[in-house]
């Protein structure tokens, strides 16, 4: 049966073993902490509020991440329905192959694939300068920040190798530990009234509030620090009852992130005090330590030693993040060398059924994006960081449309699924929130980026060039394997 018309559940080629990760791995709370880790929650809060708050619409920044969380949850809609029908690590390409044709499938796989890759790429080096800036405080020896990421690449090479249930494990008790403090902190203060100037609820979610500024500045950071939740479809092969456990696990990641960094944001604000809260982050930016605006309130309320336990909490945060990436880019790789797409070889498990041979091609691919960075002298927050974690948005949006896109395509053929709020109404409602946003990040893109427009521009075309890439590379390669059978 044609793969467009197809409607029965969707497994990819291979069902031998040999070929197949290990189910039954992963329950809900598994999947979660995936998800929670690729959010990098503590660098998501330190990093991007205090800038949502200066250039963007000041403290109305947490109705930002509330509007963020309703267009991710429109669009997750739609692909949890689609998830119903399709089981696959390869998600996103399996899913747009479905509606919009498998060549357009393909070329989205090379897109997914430079999202993660970049991401992570990104995060070794802001995990990189963050590890050598810990070292050196505590015990003054300074070490450049590429040889922490060099064997941090070693390390979460060995952690994926060793199987997904002690991923999950690792990622579990970094999640917690960023989790607690945070969401302690947000506690206490909401508890106690707020801060100088009360909750200040009217001052960051009235209408007037939101829309002061620039909120589509706000929303682009918002929308940037919620990618990664789709990663609960990448594991559906591994989980338990993948048709329950996947949509379950992505409701509850849409909600939990959209909470946490709506709730976060606001007793943030709150802490400082509406009134202060935009003048405090941009001292905080001017001094170039934007995560001071984060740390000093939370010092503030529990003490002194918060100050040594959160650039900690920040490092594990981005250990976190990586491993997630890892684990999502690895499961990429692994399923399009099922589909043939790539060489057979990357499907390759070892005893634990983890995708060793795609796990050390994606560490290669890690290695190849983070040395040149060294090698030219480049700092790794103002370059690698802030250019690949620009690109991988922008590219893992494309997606969120394309996929969107492909959910009203593929049930208005096959009627799998007749419900028109699923279906239809959610998923169109998600594009076009989508595509508001894609707008946005495209027309603040240097802003994103921290940089300058000509690299901003080169660093856009990157993603077009890699999904025309890539659906040249389908066509080519589908065109050998018909002329060799």
């Amino acid at each position: 049966m044609d793969s467009q018309t197809a409607v029965a559940p969707h497994t990819s080629q291979g069902n031998s073993t040999a070929s197949r990760l290990k189910p039954d791995s992963l329950g809900v709370l598994g999947i979660l902490f995936f998800v929670l880790s690729a959010q990098a929650p503590l660098t998501g809060i330190a990093g991007a509020v205090p800038i949502a708050v200066v250039i963007g619409n000041g403290a109305g920044a947490p109705a930002a991440y509330v509007a963020a969380g309703v267009v991710v949850l429109l669009f997750s809609i739609g692909f949890v329905a689609m998830g119903r029908h399709v089981v696959d690590a390869g998600a996103f390409y399996t899913y747009i192959g479905k509606g919009l044709g498998r060549s357009t499938g393909s070329g989205s796989a090379g897109v997914a694939l430079f999202a993660y890759c970049t991401v992570q790429a990104a995060l070794y080096g802001l995990y990189g300068a963050t590890m050598s800036g810990l070292v050196e405080h505590h015990t003054g020896v300074g070490v450049a920040w590429w040889v922490w990421a060099l064997v941090t690449m070693a390390v979460v090479q060995v952690l994926g190798a060793a199987g997904i249930e002690m991923g999950a494990k690792v990622l579990a008790v970094f999640v917690l530990a960023e989790f607690s403090i945070l969401i302690a902190f947000a506690l206490v203060t909401f508890f106690k009234g707020g801060g100088p100037e009360g909750l200040g609820f009217t001052d960051s979610f009235s209408p007037d509030a939101a829309l002061q500024g620039a909120p589509g500045v706000a929303l682009m950071f918002a929308v940037a620090s919620m990618i990664g939740f789709e990663a609960t479809a990448l594991y559906g092969e591994e989980a338990r009852e993948p048709r329950r456990t996947v949509p379950r696990a992505t409701y509850l990641s849409v909600t939990v992130i959209t909470v946490f960094f709506a709730f976060t944001s606001w007793m943030l604000v709150s802490a400082h005090g509406a009134s202060r809260a935009t003048a405090d982050a941009g001292k905080a930016l001017e001094s170039g330590d934007a995560a001071s605006w984060v740390f000093a309130p939370v010092a503030d309320l529990f003490g002194a030693w918060t100050g040594d336990v959160l650039p900690v909490l920040l490092a594990t945060s981005l250990f976190a993040g990586i491993l997630a990436f890892h684990n999502s880019a690895n499961r990429y790789l692994f399923s399009l060398g099922r589909e043939g797409l790539l060489p057979h070889g990357l499907t390759a498990l070892n005893s634990r059924h983890s995708p060793w041979v795609a796990g050390t091609v994606q560490t290669v691919i890690a290695v190849a994006l983070v040395v040149p960075f060294a090698l030219l002298g480049k700092d790794p927050v103002l370059t690698l960081f802030s250019w690949f974690s620009g690109v991988a948005v922008l590219a893992i949006m494309l997606l969120y449309f394309l996929t969107s896109v492909s959910v009203v395509v593929f049930f208005r053929r096959s009627r799998a699924d007749t419900r028109p709020w699923n279906t239809l109404i959610a998923p169109v409602l998600g594009a076009l929130g989508i595509a508001g946003a894609i707008w946005l990040i495209i027309e603040n893109f240097t802003t994103l980026i921290g940089g300058d427009p000509t690299t901003a521009l080169w660093l856009q075309l990157t993603v077009p060039v890699v999904l025309a890439l890539g659906l040249v590379a389908a066509r080519v390669t589908r065109r050998s394997h018909a002329a060799a059978g």
